[in-house]
């Protein structure tokens, strides 16, 4: 016997009312993965500038400017993408631009296991997200899916390695956690809407 299930059940992707259209949401989704990858470029110069100076270890520092070169990467692609696609950055940046750095460069000035909290927190958020908007894509736009992943499979590297090097061990981590997730998923909707 043949299951008859509504056509809703049946059908993927099916657009309801108020949303966008879909070269404006691969748009909006692309101005806010800039606006983050931006903002974790920035974050990371931020621990840098306090972590060099208050002689934080050669390892520390190896893997902070590790993961702020991944960063780079991925905003040199999402770049190249806002230029193929005619995408306008968000109106945000420059707020993004001092938040970031001044959020990297308080949780440096906690120490080199606050530093890493803020790396898990952050990246815990971004991996949900990217997986949110891989989930979205539903196979269409298959090249940006791919580089979705990829950038996500890195930040799950981000996280790892700061719990790897006693981000979960700061007094501060539960604050920090609180905060920067609060913080990031704030940053995330507000980006994709201006």
């Amino acid at each position: 016997m043949e299951n008859h299930k509504p056509a809703s059940h049946r059908q993927k992707n099916l657009p309801l009312p108020g949303d966008l259209p879909r070269d404006q949401a691969i748009a909006q989704m692309i101005r806010v993965d800039h606006a983050g990858e931006y903002g974790a470029k920035r974050i990371y110069q931020g621990q840098l500038a306090v972590l060099e100076r208050s002689g934080a270890s050669a390892e520390t520092l190896a893997k902070i400017k590790h993961m702020a070169e991944q960063e780079q990467g991925h905003l040199d692609g999402f770049n190249s993408m806002m230029a193929e696609r005619r995408v306008r950055p968000t109106v945000l940046l420059p707020l993004w631009h001092v938040a970031g750095f001044g959020l990297g460069a308080v949780t440096a000035l906690l120490g080199e296991s606050a530093a890493m909290a803020c790396t898990i927190a952050v990246e815990e958020v971004i991996d949900q997200h990217y997986a949110d908007q891989i989930a979205q894509l539903d196979g269409q736009e298959k090249p940006l899916a791919e580089t979705l992943e990829r950038y996500r499979l890195e930040e799950l590297e981000h996280r790892d390695e700061a719990v790897n090097s006693g981000g979960r061990s700061s007094p501060f981590t539960d604050a920090i956690t609180g905060l920067v997730r609060l913080g990031s998923r704030t940053a995330i909707f507000l980006s994709e809407r201006v």
